[in-house]
């Protein structure tokens, strides 16, 4: 039977699950599960993606949740899942992004759907060739300073976007300092949107770090979200390397 009362505690699968048609299925969702607007606003928040409150999660009595590794407290889930079905995603490469959407399309009675989204975000979001690729530090923290690094999902993205990471010698989000940033001489800094609301107001102290270094703010869902967002990350990139290809002109 499929499942009527689902959770969702990571955001981009949140919109993933509404994108799927589960409007009506999904009955929990957590503060930072932002789309689409319209229909999030309605549902109740179980707290954050590492401060869930269990109790509220325990008295909407749901069927399935769904969970991610990095997303989530390990202890909050292994509670939860002392109560209820848990689904926990694991997500580092598209191939990996790709075979969540039809897991959870066949969780939750939704296989067609799932397999179109899929196809259209695998024919559409393929790698480039290993043409000459700009370097790029992105940045996804400030005070302190954090970038993403090897064994990431946005460290995949970048590389199917047609760059290469400043940082891929080191893992995971690792701190750097202003010393290690002017070392890596990067081609280019993003600064992400998101998880640290980086800005225009934020160019200037990089600049002074890396005076050579074009620095760009970009949209850090696109680059980080691993559900349907990712039918539009193609556009985008194609975008993002164009304006960087005029700029360099």
């Amino acid at each position: 039977m499929n499942p009527n009362r689902i959770i969702s505690l990571v955001p981009s699968q949140t919109e993933l699950l509404f994108d799927l048609g589960l409007d009506d299925q999904v009955v929990g969702i957590t503060k930072f599960c932002i789309y689409p607007a319209t229909k999030v606003k309605h549902k109740p928040i179980v707290g954050g993606t590492k401060t869930l409150n269990i109790n509220k999660i325990l008295t909407l009595q749901p069927d399935l949740i769904i969970a991610n590794k990095e997303e989530n407290s390990r202890e909050q889930i292994e509670a939860l899942q002392q109560h209820y079905p848990v689904h926990v995603t694991d997500i580092v490469t598209l191939p990996d992004a790709l075979a969540m959407i039809r897991e959870v399309g066949s969780l939750v009675g939704k296989k067609p759907e799932a397999e179109q989204i899929a196809h259209q975000i695998e024919t559409t979001l393929c790698p480039l060739p290993p043409t000459l690729r700009p370097s790029v530090a992105y940045f996804i923290w400030r005070k302190p300073y954090m970038v993403a690094a090897n064994d990431t999902f946005i460290h995949a993205m970048l590389e199917i976007a047609g760059f290469r990471n400043a940082f891929a010698t080191q893992t995971r989000y690792p701190e750097i300092t202003p010393d290690e940033l002017q070392a890596a001489q990067p081609d280019l800094i993003f600064l992400s949107s998101e998880p640290y609301p980086f800005d225009e107001k934020h160019k200037e102290e990089f600049k002074a770090i890396c005076p050579s270094a074009k620095i760009m703010i970009v949209d850090g869902e696109l680059f980080s979200w691993y559900g349907s967002r990712l039918l539009q990350s193609s556009d985008y990139f194609r975008n993002l390397r164009n304006e960087i290809a005029q700029n360099n002109a």
